[in-house]
């Protein structure tokens, strides 16, 4: 375990964006990462899991703490439900893949996320339906301030959309170590209510799908939308969906009746923002090496040597031109750094 000085970042986040930290150091277990802590009390933090879901436009002045746990454990199950622990360096997609060959229902719509297990619950990632809270069950975090661990219940945890307590409440004060899903053995609830997974099955002739069908359908659909970011920095998926009022909604709806909108509630509708981005006309669109992805409005991409400040430029003109064309705020679901 050794703290390294002006460490380049480049392939430690997803936008393969050059930037330094400077000072960097890897943890593959509990007992590394209360050392590392411990001896560097007063010393500014950086935690730094699969680098998927982050920007950066400078470089770090402070201790980037990589954590690389590894490990996958069954830790109890009965007749219809298994709990699986997996440690927070875990690969996200690696991690469901297991799931799925085990028989593990539950995760298969979340296939290809970019990203580590142990930010999943930061974000409460999902995708197709489906979102971290529906399986998770409990996560291990130490506190940074006196290293004590505390064990997060979904309740603690406070999820709403792509919202946690880790990013409120509790920002910057634990680093989660490992999370436990609670996954089905039989009667799994197949879930292809998203049109794009029941059109990828049909194609296929798959009337009656498996856990395994479910993920290869997301996963073909992944792979036709966006671009791998080991070939193509970015991200995922820039930005959020906005959540509007009806009330709201009903007004802006009026005026672009084409507008696509999913009910979510009694009170509020979901607008996709890819749509909204590619009715601005942004979809395609390069500025220099920084720009926004042929096959999905969502994703910015890094052709090469943008720097995250070009990237971010590009995402603050979206949101401009999006309030400035439909009165609607998007906000990044990515963390700017």
């Amino acid at each position: 375990m050794e703290i390294i000085n002006n460490f380049s970042l480049k392939n430690y986040n997803t936008f393969g964006i050059e930037a330094k930290a400077m000072q960097f150091v890897a943890v593959h277990n509990v007992a590394e990462l209360r050392t590392v802590l411990e001896q560097n009390k007063l010393q500014r933090k950086f935690i730094l899991g699969g680098g998927s879901n982050m920007l950066l436009t400078k470089d770090i002045e402070a201790l980037v703490i990589h954590v690389d746990l590894k490990g996958r454990k069954i830790i109890k199950e009965n007749d219809d439900f298994v709990w699986v622990e997996s440690q927070a360096g875990e690969n996200w997609h690696e991690f469901v893949l297991w799931t799925i060959d085990q028989n593990f229902g539950g995760l298969e719509n979340m296939s290809l996320i970019p990203g580590n297990v142990g930010t999943t619950p930061v974000q409460n990632i999902g995708a197709y339906g489906t979102e971290i809270k529906d399986t998770f069950d409990s996560c291990e975090a130490m506190k940074i301030e006196n290293q004590e661990m505390k064990t997060f219940t979904k309740e603690e945890c406070h999820f709403g959309y792509r919202e946690s307590v880790f990013k409120n409440e509790l920002k910057d004060q634990y680093i989660i170590t490992s999370v436990v899903f609670k996954l089905t053995k039989r009667n799994h609830k197949i879930n292809i209510s998203y049109g794009d997974i029941t059109a990828e099955l049909a194609k296929n002739g798959i009337t009656n799908p498996t856990l395994k069908d479910v993920s290869n359908a997301v996963i073909a659909i992944r792979q036709s939308k966006l671009p791998d970011p080991k070939e193509l920095g970015n991200s995922g998926s820039f930005f959020k969906n906005p959540i509007l009022l009806k009330t709201d909604f009903e007004k802006i709806h009026k005026q672009f009746p084409e507008m696509k909108f999913y009910e979510i509630s009694e009170t509020e509708v979901k607008v996709p923002a890819g749509w909204l981005i590619e009715q601005a006309g942004f979809k395609g669109k390069r500025f220099g090496d920084a720009g926004i992805h042929k096959n999905q409005a969502l994703v910015l991409v890094n052709y090469g040597n943008a720097t995250g400040k070009e990237i971010l430029d590009v995402s603050k003109e979206i949101q401009e031109t999006i309030y400035k064309t439909f009165g609607i705020h998007i906000e990044a679901e990515v963390n700017v750094i």
